[in-house]
């Protein structure tokens, strides 16, 4: 891995650690999604301080290059997020959905028990 490319990994690593805790103070971001993001700026320091650990992975998985370990190892973590991000996103259109119908019945049961008046 070469040098430039370790200090652009270590300067996005501290660039989304500071991101995400100045979020989490503004209260912009639930601190379950920041963990994500701060373990994997976690992840980047680590790989960039200690290069041997993605050349050991790169060379285990035989991809050619480091770099092409690290694009591939994080568009996979990227990936996962988004499907776990999709999921719950689709429970809450299901919770969404659930609670308007049961609103609207109870909307509805409130219209039919109120008396009419004929004029």
């Amino acid at each position: 891995m070469t040098v430039e490319l370790r200090i652009i990994l270590v300067i996005v690593s501290f660039a989304t650690a500071a991101l995400m805790l100045r979020r989490i103070r503004r209260s912009k971001v639930r601190i379950e999604d920041s963990v994500f993001w701060i373990v994997l700026s976690g992840v980047i320091l680590l790989m960039s301080i200690f290069p041997q650990i993605a050349d050991a992975c790169a060379a285990a998985l035989h991809v050619y290059d480091t770099a092409n370990f690290l694009f591939l190892f994080f568009i996979f973590v990227l990936l996962v997020k988004l499907f776990t991000m999709s999921v719950h996103m689709s429970q809450l259109e299901s919770k969404l959905e659930r609670t308007v119908q049961a609103q609207a019945l109870h909307a509805k049961e409130g219209e039919d028990e109120t008396p009419r008046q004929d004029a």
